[in-house]
């Protein structure tokens, strides 16, 4: 299955020149991960598609794009926030540390 916003990418031959910000990114909750695709035109509305780590729902909506980017899910009403890149990778070192010294 094509994604809406991998469709509009094709269909309107964008480019990352033509985008303020596009991600995809994994994104961890409490129950679980999920997933968090944004592509920001620069009109500043943000393509959002979501897999709730909360509560596996999977949904597209439009936001207004403005940093730090979240969105709520539609479903169970989690807030979801596009994890920073940096921050991540921390957090993913020191897990995997932890992991290797038990």
């Amino acid at each position: 299955m094509t994604s809406k916003i991998q469709e509009y990418i094709e269909k309107h031959k964008i480019k990352s020149s033509d985008c303020q910000y596009h991600t995809n990114r994994t994104v961890k909750g409490k129950k679980g991960i999920g997933k968090m695709r944004v592509l920001v035109h620069m009109n500043g509305v943000a393509m959002v598609e979501y897999t709730c780590p909360e509560c596996a729902h999977i949904s597209y909506t439009e936001e207004k794009w403005k940093r730090p980017f979240s969105i709520k899910c539609e479903k169970c009403g989690v807030k979801i926030s596009v994890p920073k890149l940096r921050e991540q990778m921390k957090r993913e070192m020191k897990a995997e540390k932890k992991a290797n010294s038990e």
